[in-house]
Formats: C-alpha cells, sequence, structure tokens
C-alpha cells in the first residue's frame, strides 16, 4: 500500500490486521516516501536484502509493528534484525509450484528464529506474481511457528481458502490480484472476498 485515501479506505471497510509497505525499489509496489495517512493496524515493512541500517531507517520513518524479510536473509541476519528492532520477523519462504524439498529446509533453518512465516509462490520477480503453488505441499510442515498463506490468492479462491486447513496456518495474505493498479488495492473486490471466506 502507498496512495493515503486507498490505505484509508480499506482499513475502513475491510478491516485488515496487517497492511505491507514494500520498500525494495525493484518492486513496481515500492514505497518511495511516507504516505500522508498511516494505518492503525499492524504495519508491516517488506524488505528483500536489506540492510540493518535501512530497516532501523524505515522502522523509525513508518511507525513498523512488523518486519517481512522477502529474500535470502540468512538465519543471523533475521536474528539480529529481530534484537535490534525488538519487532516480530515473518519470514517468506518461496515455493516451488510442486516441490517441497526447498521450502523444508528453509523452514527448518529459521524455526525458533522468526515470529512467523510466509509461504510465497518461488517467481523470478520476488512476490507479487499473482500465481499459485500446491499448498498441500505445506502439510509436510510439522513446525511449531505459526504461518500465512500467500501466492496468488484473488477472486474466485473463496471456496478453495475455506476448506484449506493446517493447524498453523493463521491466516492469508491477499494482494496483486485484488489491484486496480500497483500498491492500489480494490476495496469493493476485498470486502466479496472477507465476506464469502469468514462465516460465522
Amino acid at each position: 500500500m502507498r496512495d493515503p485515501e486507498n490505505i484509508r479506505a480499506v482499513e475502513e471497510m475491510v478491516h485488515p490486521d496487517m497492511m505491507g509497505f514494500i520498500f525494495w525499489q525493484g518492486s513496481k509496489r515500492y514505497v518511495s516516501e511516507v504516505p500522508s495517512y498511516l494505518p492503525k493496524c499492524t504495519r508491516v515493512g517488506v524488505f528483500v536484502n536489506p540492510t540493518e541500517e535501512e530497516v532501523m531507517q524505515k522502522v523509525k520513518d513508518f511507525g513498523l509493528n512488523a518486519i517481512q524479510l522477502h529474500g535470502e536473509e540468512t538465519p543471523d541476519f533475521c536474528r539480529r534484525i529481530k534484537s535490534t528492532t525488538g519487532l516480530p520477523i515473518i519470514k517468506a519462504i518461496s515455493v516451488e509450484k510442486n516441490d517441497s524439498s526447498l521450502f523444508t529446509l528453509h523452514s527448518s533453518l529459521c524455526e525458533k528464529i522468526v515470529d512467523f512465516f510466509i509461504y510465497d509462490t518461488k517467481c523470478k520477480c520476488v512476490g507479487g506474481s499473482g500465481e499459485q503453488f500446491n499448498w498441500d505441499i505445506l502439510q509436510s510442515y510439522q513446525g511449531n511457528t505459526p504461518f500465512l498463506l500467500s501466492g496468488g490468492i484473488g477472486p474466485g479462491d473463496e471456496e478453495k481458502v475455506r476448506r484449506w486447513r493446517h493447524p498453523k496456518c493463521i491466516g492469508i495474505d491477499l494482494n496483486s490480484r485484488f489491484e486496480t493498479a500497483p500498491a492500489y488495492k480494490d476495496t469493493e473486490a476485498l470486502i466479496k472476498f472477507k465476506r464469502s471466506v469468514i462465516r460465522d
């Protein structure tokens, strides 16, 4: 997210638990300056192979509440960022569409270091591809760290999301397939999706 009015509309109408701000310059969703309005929900800074100094500056500028590391950051780097910022760390793990070997290895390396994983589809563009991987691969995950499900979830996936279960899955990440332009979300589409997935 980066447009202040779109941020406000999504916050007030959709009520997300978290909202992400991408600080990787290679992304078309890159946030180059602090928006005039920032949400009250958990603000997540999304980084790709950053320096510690870069992370600290963005934490200060944006009042971040959590750090998402979406590159090739080592377990030791994750540990240092968590210690330095005092914030929860979300480590992104890229998953091949039908291959669980690397996902299992990377998850085990960061277990007990990070607070959450976010499993995304492996792609050349470092996330935001709109493509899905085989979610059933995640059934082989037996760790204790909770995770978020990501990777091309969009309109039409409501029934699939409702039926899919894992004891450590605490939520889903909605991004590119709910955009009308890079970093600009379709509020009505998000509301419709949420109402269909979350039923009393």
